[in-house]
């Protein structure tokens, strides 16, 4: 009897542990390309052994799974907690997407388009404004404590989805395709300032070379966009770092909704 009840525990444990891997695969700062997966796996089995004991493990009641439909049963429910957690960790994740993009549109407007930088938590080669923007977005994340707020809506997850219970309603399409058009308008949102003023730059050189023929618009052009669209990123900044507060503060929210839209209730 007492061997039965450690197997119950390890398959309750196990539970719990593949939501929070799938969580820390995809979220913001956890899921980093530099942090090592011996790090990752260690945060996610200490993690899971605090949580465990908060969780409500009725669905385990009747025994360790036998027999292969059991056992088939088991291996579902661990699929479901697996995309409960990769859910959340895109939800925690969307809004450095729409900060990503936002850095992309102001690099193709400055002419920064062309040239890529290695961002050394990615390893890949991103646009130099979107990688300036997301160092900033992740610092302001952690200087407003996002971190914890992550780990709060995934307790909370937990509360009201026991391992096991997870049930994707049919207004999960439109919540995913709502946050999915929040992205766009929040990256054209952060963008707009250094785009505007881009386009009436754009607009007085056109006037310009139309009026003076001799007037090289590629060669001043292509300076004056790019001095003038640092000018207004450095002078936005203080704004960028409110905005971002306020960001920050509606992904806890945002996690919330759709813990709820995986709830049977």
């Amino acid at each position: 009897m007492e061997l039965e009840g450690l197997e119950v525990e390890l398959y309750g444990y196990l539970a719990v542990l593949t939501r929070i891997i799938g969580f820390v695969i995809v979220a913001p700062l956890f899921g980093r390309r530099n942090v090592p997966a011996v790090a990752k796996i260690g945060f996610s089995l200490f993690l899971a052994a605090v949580l465990y004991n908060m969780v409500n493990k009725s669905v385990f009641n009747n025994g360790v799974p036998t027999g292969t439909d059991s056992m088939y049963r088991y291996l579902f429910l661990l699929f479901e907690e697996s995309i409960a957690g990769l859910m959340l960790g895109f939800v925690s994740y969307a809004m450095f997407t729409a900060i990503y993009m936002a850095g992309q549109i102001i690099d193709m407007k400055v002419g920064f388009g062309v040239v890529n930088v290695i961002d050394p938590l990615s390893n890949i080669q991103v646009p130099i404004t979107a990688n300036f923007y997301f160092i900033i977005a992740m610092v302001a994340f952690l200087a407003f404590r996002g971190h914890h707020a992550l780990i709060k809506s995934l307790f909370y997850s937990f509360e009201s989805i026991p391992p096991g219970s997870v049930f994707f309603r049919d207004s999960m399409a439109a919540d995913i395709t709502r946050l999915l058009g929040n992205i766009f308008i929040i990256g054209f949102r952060i963008a707009a300032p250094v785009t505007a003023a881009v386009l009436v730059t754009d607009v007085a050189l056109g006037i310009i070379s139309r009026t003076i023929p001799q007037f090289n618009v590629f060669i001043v052009g292509m300076p004056l966009k790019i001095v003038l669209g640092i000018g207004i990123m450095l002078v936005s900044l203080p704004v960028l770092i409110e905005f971002l507060a306020g960001l920050f503060s509606e992904v806890g929210d945002e996690m919330l909704l759709f813990i709820k839209g995986m709830t049977k209730g």
